[in-house]
């Protein structure tokens, strides 16, 4: 019997990733290092991996103020450019009492916050883990674990809905059925360990109905 739905943040509910692309992507070009969409889709979207890690100096006293400053660059990115996923906000309305529903993300609490002041979504979810919440993060497991260990959920209660390579490994590695609504940046990855790949987020809640 399904129970909850755990959802992903970035780029299932708001169209993010686009904006941490831009903030690292800024902030590497300054270094001399140019990160192209293939580059951050591979590392990031699809390992888990930073883009720091394309830099030759890897000393924690110089790639730690670029963290700094490009974490900063996307918060400002996120005040002023930020979209929500269409469809998204509708079928939480729609789901909203008849299942119990959380996020699972790894956003960094500052910049969750800032996304959900604007969102009005918060309301519909029972809890939140961000990347603070857990100790490691996707493609391992981890996340979900936790998220299921500290809400009382065994993996056949739930579904996911993920965007990403990383995040659906993540899920289905935790024993998760994982639905994966692609979007631009994410649609070339490998989803092959999906219970079902989506063509919008819409899409969730017939899907719903029909477990």
């Amino acid at each position: 019997m399904l129970k909850a739905i755990l959802w992903d943040n970035d780029g299932v509910l708001v169209d993010t990733e686009k904006l941490y692309f831009q903030a690292g992507r800024e902030i590497v070009a300054k270094q001399g290092v140019e990160l192209t969409t293939e580059k951050f889709i591979e590392q990031s979207l699809k390992k888990g991996l930073s883009v720091f890690d394309f830099l030759p100096n890897q000393d924690p006293e110089y790639i730690d103020p670029l963290r700094i400053e490009r974490d900063a660059r996307y918060s400002d990115l996120l005040h002023t450019e930020l979209e929500i996923v269409d469809g998204a906000r509708e079928t939480l309305v729609a789901l909203h009492g008849r299942v119990r529903m959380g996020v699972v993300t790894g956003s960094h609490r500052e910049h969750f916050d800032i996304i959900h002041s604007q969102t009005d979504m918060l309301p519909f979810f029972e809890f939140v883990l961000v990347r603070e919440d857990y100790q490691l993060s996707k493609p391992d497991p981890d996340a979900y674990l936790t998220a299921m260990r500290l809400h009382g959920l065994q993996a056949d209660d739930c579904i996911v809905v993920e965007d990403s390579e990383r995040g659906c490994k993540a899920a289905a590695d935790a024993g998760l059925r994982v639905f994966v609504v692609p979007n631009e940046l994410s649609q070339h990855g490998d989803f092959s360990p999906a219970y079902k790949v989506l063509n919008s987020v819409r899409e969730v809640v017939g899907e719903v109905e029909r477990l």
